[in-house]
């Protein structure tokens, strides 16, 4: 069983900058942030494989970044300009298979709190 480990969440006013951290006791392939708000359903964030691929929704291309180091088996999700509608639960979550290969994530970390006011 893989585990997963978040840090990293708080309190931000818009336009600041937050870095989530998330370790993992294991080495997986695919690694992922994701987030949910109250009454709506978890949207993914950003991910990234073993071979540096990345994938943004829409409404953070630009402003976040997901990175990794191997040698820690941590990935984070730097923040930067965020806004108020980035307010949510993040999670982070991994897979043994690429991104890139449909399938649920197999492991979850058990979230961070972010917000954002304006």
């Amino acid at each position: 069983q893989v585990r997963l480990v978040e840090s990293g969440g708080g309190s931000v006013q818009a336009g600041g900058s937050l870095r989530l951290s998330c370790a993992a006791s294991e080495y997986n392939a695919c690694m992922g942030w994701f987030r949910q708000t109250p009454g709506k359903e978890r949207e993914e964030v950003a991910t990234r494989d073993r071979y540096n691929t990345t994938t943004y929704v829409h409404s953070v291309k630009g402003r976040f970044t997901i990175s990794k180091d191997t040698a820690k088996n941590t990935w984070y999700l730097q923040m930067n300009s965020l806004k108020p509608e980035d307010t949510a639960m993040y999670y982070c979550a991994a897979k043994s298979r690429l991104c890139s290969v449909p399938g649920e994530f197999t492991y979850w970390g058990q979230g961070t709190q972010v917000t954002v006011s304006s």
